[in-house]
């Protein structure tokens, strides 16, 4: 039987058809913008999340930078023999820190921003013997610490701009960074392994002072107590001095006297490196500093102390006029000494009991002529040299002292 199709029923069938295209076409265009939100979404996370771990090294290289450099001048207050005083060491600290930050591109802007008061801060770390731990304590002397903080945030209008991000309500991000570094106190030296950097050397002088006459020399410049040291040359930087003019760092004669308290037929040099050293090494030794051959001579290439704090050189034959050039040479500059408590046995068969080394500067010499004119003359000074052994140890206002070291 045939059905009659009804105009009627074609229109409400068409009509159907017709809502049910234009029903599919909105769940698309729902979806597509869904979908472009989620593109638009994961483009800002990408491009702008990229910019902030750019940025954050970015900082935190400046910050390690600028704490590094701030770290070196503070080691210029540091003990007796400090180019600046201890305030003018941590304002130049802090400008230099400030300074170098701004060399630094972070993110959007050429040159950082940073607050030399806010930003900056100086203190002491030192090694505590009762809880075997190193013991930060900001604000405190002698400085050997650093802490630098570069900042990209909205409280100083300085927060890295997103792009993308702007689409979900983020005109901004927030960014910190800090870096501590320090100068450790030394306990010995060492040089790079073999093939590092063959010309790599050592400033130690091969004369040794006595611990009694080393400490008088610092209790007279800290303390004021007057054990006849004088004050007659100047530092006048670039490794220069002036005779003549004080500088209020008090200077001791390394030559020994009668009263010295040394072993009769030894006049204080001493052997780093081989038993047989000649006037020649010393004179090398002087000028150049100590070499990886002469370090050979030490246990794993390295001068340090034992368990007992002692280390024991084999003394020398004196101090001759054939060094006189080979010090004369150095006037201005610095160098570490070993400092002894004991000395045993005479001439080449003097042993030398060391217990620290000390930084000075050479100030003047003279070998030649009667006993009276003959004097080896420095002053105390900051030793801060790479090849430092850092150690867990007290930091004294002499100790011998590392390179900048990046703590955190």
């Amino acid at each position: 039987m045939n059905k009659t199709v009804r105009s009627s029923d074609v229109r409400r069938h068409s009509g159907t058809k017709r809502h049910s295209n234009t029903q599919r076409r909105g769940a698309i265009m729902v979806l597509a913008v869904a979908m472009l939100t989620i593109v638009l979404a994961m483009a800002a996370f990408t491009v702008d999340f990229g910019m902030v771990v750019l940025t954050r090294k970015q900082m935190q290289v400046a910050a390690d930078s600028a704490a590094h450099a701030a770290t070196l001048e503070i080691a210029r207050s540091f003990g007796p023999g400090g180019e600046l005083t201890v305030s003018e060491a941590e304002d130049v600290a802090r400008q230099r820190a400030v300074e170098m930050i701004g060399r630094f591109r972070t993110g959007d802007v050429a040159s950082t921003a940073a607050d030399e008061v806010r930003d900056v801060r100086v203190g002491r770390r030192s090694w505590s013997e009762a809880s075997q731990e190193w013991i930060e304590e900001w604000g405190v002397s002698p400085y050997n610490m650093v802490e630098v903080t570069v900042r990209r945030t909205n409280a100083d209008t300085t927060a890295l701009p997103m792009t993308f991000a702007q689409i979900l309500g983020r005109d901004s991000f927030d960014l910190t960074t800090k870096s501590v570094a320090a100068l450790y106190p030394g306990v010995g030296f060492t040089l790079p392994p073999t093939g590092t950097s063959e010309n790599a050397r050592i400033d130690i002088l091969p004369i040794a002072l006595d611990l009694g006459s080393w400490n008088d020399l610092l209790d007279q410049y800290y303390n004021g107590t007057n054990h006849g040291y004088g004050d007659s040359y100047a530092s006048m930087g670039s490794n220069s001095v002036r005779s003549g003019q004080a500088d209020t760092i008090p200077e001791i004669s390394m030559y020994p006297d009668l009263n010295s308290g040394l072993a009769p037929g030894n006049r204080g040099t001493v052997d780093l490196g081989s038993a047989n050293n000649s006037t020649n090494d010393l004179k090398r030794q002087i000028v150049d500093g100590l070499n990886a051959y002469d370090l050979s001579f030490f246990p794993d290439s390295k001068i340090q102390f034992n368990a007992n704090g002692a280390l024991y050189l084999n003394g020398d034959t004196g101090i001759s006029a054939g060094i006189e050039n080979a010090l004369e040479s150095i006037i201005g500059q610095v160098r570490a000494i070993p400092v002894f408590i004991e000395v045993t046995g005479q001439g080449n068969n003097a042993t030398y009991t060391i217990v620290k080394f000390a930084g000075v500067r050479i100030m003047d010499v003279k070998l030649s002529g009667g006993p009276k004119k003959r004097h080896l003359t420095v002053q105390p000074a900051v030793f801060s040299h790479p090849y430092v052994l850092r150690g867990n140890t007290n930091v004294n206002v002499d100790s011998i002292l590392s390179q900048p070291v990046t703590i955190r």
